[in-house]
């Protein structure tokens, strides 16, 4: 079993005297500087003045100023804007003001293994992913408890790189649910196939699937749609607290039987390895030169394909079914977002 580091591992007196520059305001961003704030850390955000981002962050009681300046004033700097940005970001406001021994960390460590922020050899560069949203992470920040984390170090030029990681995820409420060290390597790789192959890319198109296959047998697409795409989320929430055993629990003796006979006749052999395909392709960096290049390129085949993922039926069905839903319109949440047009993206 890995090491799972607690509070008792961390020293946050390595960070104690040091600025922490928050760079990008989003919902990690913002979770984080709060959480670092309340646990005694000096706290600046870096925004583009009159921005979304500075407005929050003032909103929230902070000294916000340009990036650069933030850069400028801090010993660690969080990179927490978009992975496509990191690139200029880092460029124009990050590194000419650095100085020796101080720290780069991010959040997820695609930008830095694939190339397209290469730190200076005289930086520290670390990793702290919460595996869970921002308002997550300060939601359980806020009632003493905390979200479990992720922590490497990429680069160590002053012999406290790993310290400055384990005292920034003790400060944002990580070692207090149990923190792993992993790489940026391991890190990038496992969280880019979680979201392609399972959480994102595999479970839309294996609802999507579902729904169609009895549309296209005759059945009424209301029901398809609660059948496929409604009711997973009470069975995820069962695994999520307690595992499969929590989930096989609670469902009947019927469908424990048809989960035995008949998940593994639609997740197979086949389907692994497909699997394996996507995770080849994000090992060798087949994917991140495609996704920077498709960045770079102004995302067209992007826009196309949220389009088009936006257009089935099964999301036309949905949002009716959903406008009967009341419980769905207490939830505080913002409302979908189309998808957004190419341009640059700054902090």
């Amino acid at each position: 079993m890995e090491r799972v580091y607690s509070n008792d591992d961390a020293r946050p007196e390595v960070l104690k005297g040091s600025r922490i520059a928050v760079i990008g305001y989003g919902s990690q961003g913002r979770a984080h500087a709060r959480n670092l704030r309340d646990s005694g850390f000096d706290v600046v955000v870096g925004a583009r003045a009159g921005g979304g981002a500075s407005q929050r962050a003032t909103a929230d009681g902070f000294r916000v100023v340009s990036p650069s300046d933030a850069a400028r004033e801090a010993q660690l700097v969080c990179l927490l804007t978009p992975d496509m940005s990191h690139r200029e970001v880092y460029a124009r406001d990050i590194e000419p003001n650095l100085s020796p021994g101080d720290t780069l960390l991010v959040a997820h460590g695609f930008s830095v293994l694939y190339g397209e922020v290469k730190p200076r050899a005289d930086l520290d560069v670390v990793l702290v992913a919460p595996k869970g949203p921002g308002d997550l992470v300060r939601r359980e920040f806020e009632i003493g408890r905390g979200v479990p984390s992720l922590f490497a170090v990429y680069q160590d030029a002053t012999g406290s790189a790993r310290d400055k990681a384990l005292a920034y995820t003790w400060g944002n409420g990580g070692t207090r649910a149990g923190a792993i060290e992993t790489t940026f390597k391991e890190e990038t790789e496992t969280d880019l196939f979680g979201e392609q192959a399972v959480l994102c890319g595999g479970a839309t198109e294996l609802v999507a699937s579902g729904f169609k296959t009895l549309v296209d047998a005759g059945y009424k697409p209301e029901v398809a749609y609660f059948e496929c795409l409604h009711e997973l989320k009470l069975i995820v929430d069962l695994m999520y607290e307690g595992g499969f055993q929590k989930m096989l629990h609670f469902v009947s003796e019927t469908a424990k039987y048809g989960d035995f006979v008949s998940g593994p006749r639609v997740i197979n052999d086949e389907t692994r390895e497909r699997m394996k395909e996507v995770l080849s392709d994000i090992q060798d960096g087949s994917f991140a030169r495609q996704w920077i290049a498709e960045n770079q390129a102004g995302k067209p085949e992007y826009q196309r394909m949220w389009d088009e993922d936006l257009a089935q039926p099964i999301e036309q069905v949905g949002a009716e079914l959903r406008k009967k839903m009341a419980w769905l319109r207490g939830e505080k949440e913002a409302d979908p977002q189309p998808a957004p047009q190419a341009q640059p993206q700054a902090a």
